[in-house]
């Protein structure tokens, strides 16, 4: 089974709207990253997401870099600065979709996104 994880970072405190738009933008971006066979796979079948939380941005760089070993797609969203944070901050993580296996070696420790 294939799946999208999204790494949010807990330490802004952003609105649920703002946290909303970063977690389309990771999930979009990342998904633009997999290869062909695994986002047909995914789309397929319902094209699974889990949304799960993080400390800081110290974290989601450390996830980055495992995903990266394990060659899975992600993508690092930071963002414009236009409304509630500043210029180029880091805010989430978009990682697959692709096996559920691999991307829960990465991710398989973290809570969900509250």
């Amino acid at each position: 089974m294939y799946k999208q994880i999204i790494v949010v970072r807990k330490d802004l405190g952003l609105s649920t709207g703002k946290t909303s738009a970063q977690v389309a933008h990771a999930s979009y971006e990342s998904a633009k990253k997999a290869k062909p066979a695994a986002r047909k796979e995914w789309e397929l079948y319902g094209q699974k997401k889990v949304v799960l939380s993080a400390e800081d941005v110290k974290e989601l760089k450390e996830l980055k870099q495992k995903a990266d070993k394990l060659g899975l797609p992600n993508s690092l969203i930071i963002d414009a600065g236009r409304t509630e944070i500043k210029k180029s901050t880091i805010t989430c993580l978009g990682i697959g979709p692709d096996k559920e296996d691999k991307i829960d070696k990465v991710t398989g420790h973290l809570r969900l996104l509250d």
